[in-house]
């Protein structure tokens, strides 16, 4: 069983909670287990919020004031990708590596880009009061939490795309149970 779908939806915050029920009402109907539907939906929140609060300036293929969410559930992974027209990463926070990400092809999705390289942020020092204390910066601390695995990238001219993959549990009365 595959699904897959795109959004192109616009900086603004009422697209996050759009963005997560689209999301969460997919993976219920599919009978995915409710406890990964709601690891996935505050997971997928987050990457959104900071799409909203960063995505901008106008990069390369997107609306600057747009970003664009898509999900793929495959067999027993489920894929998310949010990517953005912002500046993207600092080049100074990407670190690479070794391991390739785990491709996710669709049978029925139109051209799906390659698996994405796989980055994670070098975290900066940082005093444990002021982190707890931050207004942000923890977004993509909970979809490394809340995941099995995350690449967090920059695209070819402008904008940042952040990936995050999890291993699915159906339900017992699952409709469309990954066979």
């Amino acid at each position: 069983m595959s699904i897959w779908w795109s959004l192109h939806l616009r900086r603004e915050a009422a697209s996050v909670p759009l963005a997560r029920r689209l999301l969460l009402g997919t993976m219920e109907t599919a009978g995915v287990d409710p406890d990964v539907c709601f690891d996935l939906s505050v997971a997928l929140g987050e990457a959104c919020a900071n799409a909203v609060e960063h995505g901008g300036a106008g990069g390369h293929g997107e609306a600057p004031d747009a970003y664009r969410v898509t999900a793929y559930l495959d067999g027993e992974l489920c894929r998310i990708e949010v990517s953005d027209s912002g500046p993207g990463f600092p080049a100074r926070r990407l670190s690479r590596r070794a391991a390739p990400a785990p491709a996710v092809a669709p049978a029925v999705a139109p051209a799906v880009a390659p698996a994405p390289t796989p980055v994670v942020l070098a975290a900066a020092p940082v005093a444990p009061a002021a982190a707890l204390l931050a207004e942000s910066g923890r977004g993509l601390c909970l979809i490394e939490q809340l995941t099995d695995h995350v690449y967090v990238r920059n695209q070819p001219g402008h904008g940042a795309v952040v990936s995050f993959d999890k291993i699915l549990k159906w339900r017992e009365d699952a409709l469309l149970r990954a066979v």
